[in-house]
């Protein structure tokens, strides 16, 4: 087993072009896109096989009839927030809800929001409280702690819905999401710049995402002087990454790169 997530994501712009509709909402299990909405299909529709599979017409249609009315809610905060912060032109509010379901059997669930990219406001389910980050967030503060009943119902979609629809789904994608596959890994060297040498580490085609991967100088770790590319989709459903360190051509050092991924280690001395 390992540590699996479901998050939904809504995002409302206030000035809609012709490639950003003015309200999105999208769900994730893990790193997969498994439902998506918008303003301009006005359908909640599957985005992963296993999903239309195993969910049955009515389930798109219920849904697509309670995000038409959370899109109108949606977009009527933002244009409450813009008033209170006297912005006119193109501002986002985004709304992230989920939970994940960690190797140990224990459980997590978080609901924040986001004006222009920034934290707004923050659920806390253990106290039944929003957590404000600016003098506008605290008025919605005071009118989402008036609901007693709404916090509860939050903290308990959060606790067990959310966590039941997760193994849900889990159970629908296993092949998917359950799989590993570990990466091809490979060290080159380059001359970056006159005089300098450049070892790459990289690493593609693994599943799942998570990955460790660390240069070694005479057995010692480093990790100063390295650079890191970040963890990227390939596209295909894997993942690749790298990272790169300089070293001085004059010097006996000898360098390895060791990755670690679902258990299995490589370590690949470089050229």
């Amino acid at each position: 087993t390992r540590t699996h997530s479901l998050r939904y994501f809504r995002l409302a712009v206030s000035d809609p072009g012709p490639v950003v509709p003015e309200f999105i909402s999208v769900g994730y299990v893990d790193s997969h896109p498994i439902t998506t909405y918008d303003s301009v299909t006005r359908q909640k529709e599957p985005k992963a096989p296993w999903m239309a599979e195993n969910l049955a017409p009515d389930h798109w249609e219920r849904y697509t009839q309670l995000l038409r009315g959370w899109q109108q809610t949606f977009k009527a905060e933002l244009r409450h927030l813009q008033r209170h912060y006297n912005h006119s032109g193109l501002h986002t509010y985004q709304r992230m809800i989920g939970c994940e379901l960690l190797e140990d059997g224990s459980t997590t669930g978080f609901l924040q929001y986001a004006y222009d990219g920034q934290d707004f406001i923050i659920f806390n389910k253990d106290t039944l409280s929003w957590l404000a980050m600016d003098y506008v967030a605290h008025i919605t503060k005071q009118a989402w702690e008036a609901n007693l009943h709404e916090l509860q119902y939050q903290k308990n979609w959060l606790e067990e819905e959310c966590i039941a629809w997760l193994k849900r789904f889990l159970e629908y994608g296993r092949d998917t999401l359950e799989r590993t596959e570990h990466p091809v890994v490979r060290t080159t060297r380059k001359e970056t710049f006159p005089g300098i040498t450049t070892f790459f580490c990289r690493a593609h085609g693994f599943y799942p995402p998570e990955i460790s991967m660390t240069w070694m100088k005479n057995g010692e770790e480093i990790a100063q002087e390295v650079d890191y590319g970040g963890v990227l989709p390939s596209g295909d459903g894997t993942y690749q990454t790298w990272l790169s360190v300089n070293l001085d051509p004059q010097s006996n050092d000898v360098y390895s790169c060791h990755v670690e991924h679902s258990g299995r280690q490589m370590v690949l001395e470089a050229p």
